[in-house]
């Protein structure tokens, strides 16, 4: 398997070359595929009982292709793509920050998080084990941070893409109840070194509040 990253940094898409093995996406990635690539929409894979064990009785498809060609994936959202490598160890990742994987992975909740009132939907994380490796997206530029023994650093969740899986961190309540309900910055984690994190430069609930400022109110 082969990837190359394209129209890096603020439109990015993600080319895969397969050579008989194969590769998993969330729905609606897939710009388009060339060459022998048969794909399928399956809820197993690493996600399998995921919606189902957090968000109490949905289902996460994800497709899979597989054969000899280039599969091309874009994210929802503009912004970059890193590849991130496993070899028997670990990475937390924001679900809304998964675009793609391969091989043979294993995954756990690491934060079950929020719903509705800061976010659209469903907020949370998962942690990915094994041999294999992610593609992660980010809204706007990707920011990656190297973090000594015993350095901390405190991060709104919805800036936060992924780290290493062996980082220790803890999820807060960040400022008074106005300040969680109109400041942005309800719940934030709190990340302690070493190891390294990646940061997202725009935040999509942010956009959505600045687009609302603009749209007519019911009378």
């Amino acid at each position: 398997m082969k990837y190359e990253i394209l129209n890096r940094p603020a439109f990015s898409v993600l080319k895969i070359e397969l050579d008989g093995d194969s590769v998993f996406s969330e729905p609606g990635a897939m710009m388009f595929i060339a060459g022998e690539i048969g794909v399928e929409t399956t809820t197993g894979g690493i996600f399998k009982g995921l919606k189902r064990k957090i968000l109490g009785g949905e289902s996460l498809f994800l497709n899979k292709f597989e054969g000899i060609g280039e599969v091309w994936l874009a994210p929802k959202i503009p912004g970059d793509i890193r590849y991130l490598e496993l070899k028997g160890d670990s990475v937390i990742v924001q679900d809304s920050s998964y675009l793609a994987h391969h091989g043979d992975l294993d995954y756990s909740v690491a934060w079950k998080g929020l719903r509705g009132l800061l976010a659209e939907g469903e907020l949370f994380w998962i942690k990915l084990e094994g041999e294999g490796g992610v593609w992660v997206n980010s809204y706007g530029g990707m920011l990656e941070m190297e973090l000594r023994h015993g350095e901390e650093i405190i991060v709104d969740n919805f800036h936060f893409v992924a780290m290493d899986g062996e980082m220790d961190y803890s999820i807060e309540k960040f400022g008074g109840l106005k300040s969680f309900l109109f400041g942005g910055e309800g719940i934030v984690a709190r990340v302690r070194g070493p190891g390294r994190i990646l940061l997202q430069t725009r935040t999509l609930s942010q956009f959505v509040e600045e687009i609302r400022r603009f749209l007519p109110r019911e009378k």
